[in-house]
């Protein structure tokens, strides 16, 4: 569907998929074929080695500069997927805390009770804008308190954070969704299927030398890198996949209709007329025309 209105209005396409940055990752990131590639612009895809980290922080900076250079040279930007974090990231004034590798190790090392005292010395009103059972939340809490000392109460309380949280966006943009309908869960077994049916366990298995930890926590290749381990088999693993995608639909769905700036447009079962209604929305929405 971006795929139409690209090449309908004359725009490029930055992607959202926080698994489309890494070179290899082609089958089951479903990334866009280089024939595709070859007739529409196509952003923050194969911009990594799947060995290296690439944060949502390297993303953020990359993605905003294509806006940028965009916006000074007039060119259309259909921003599509994926992750709703990444999304964002790019049109929402979001800051990332910096991180310290030493600071977090020291305090993965302390007790849930012992982590939770410490953030509740540092700020008593944490647990209002914590979870305080979330040990990896509260060890980021403090992580971020000790490079900055800024209090968790502080950050939630911020312009930023007022403004993130009201859906006050940095980048003016237009939001339309696709409703994905009730069969989705089939869809998403059917999809997978199709994947190891390109030779999906061939990609995962050519990557598993030298994938880092971000990209082997991509789905289908963090299930079927056990495959390639011996430590599962490819049914249990597919099982696995499938489900573990099925939950990231439900998730996704929730994160995104919580964005009152999203227009949705309901679902269609016939392919054609799903891409006709997107297509024909975009040109509304946008006020482009062809």
């Amino acid at each position: 569907m971006a795929e139409a209105a690209a090449e309908r209005f004359g725009a490029s396409i930055l992607s959202v998929d926080s698994m489309q940055v890494f070179r290899g990752m082609d089958i089951g990131t479903a990334k866009p074929s280089a024939e595709v590639q070859s007739r529409i612009d196509h952003h923050l895809i194969d911009v990594s080695d799947p060995a290296d980290e690439f944060t949502v922080v390297d993303f953020q900076a990359q993605g905003r500069a294509v806006l940028r250079a965009a916006k000074q040279s007039g060119q259309r930007v259909i921003i599509v997927g994926g992750s709703g974090l990444h999304f964002r990231s790019l049109v929402d004034p979001m800051t990332f805390a910096p991180k310290d590798a030493e600071i977090r190790s020291g305090l993965e090392r302390m007790t849930p009770d012992q982590l939770q005292a410490i953030l509740l010395e540092i700020d008593p009103a944490s647990p209002e804008v914590i979870d305080m059972h979330n040990s990896r939340r509260v060890i980021r809490a403090i992580e971020i308190w000790q490079i900055s000392a800024v209090t968790p109460s502080e950050r939630a309380n911020s312009d930023e954070s007022v403004a993130v949280r009201s859906y006050k966006p940095l980048v003016d943009h237009m939001s339309i969704g696709l409703d994905s309908g009730r069969e989705s869960g089939e869809r998403v077994a059917a999809r997978f299927q199709a994947m190891l049916n390109e030779g999906l366990l061939d990609e995962v298995t050519s990557l598993a030398p030298r994938i880092g930890r971000t990209a082997a926590q991509a789905l289908g290749y963090k299930e079927l890198l056990r495959v390639v381990a011996g430590t599962k088999d490819i049914a249990t693993a597919s099982a696995e996949a499938v489900s573990a995608t099925r939950a990231l639909v439900k998730r996704q769905r929730t994160f995104f209709r919580r964005d009152p700036r999203i227009e949705w447009i309901p679902w269609q079962d016939e392919r054609h007329e799903r891409i006709r209604c997107a297509v024909s929305r975009v040109g509304e929405v946008a006020g482009w025309t062809s």
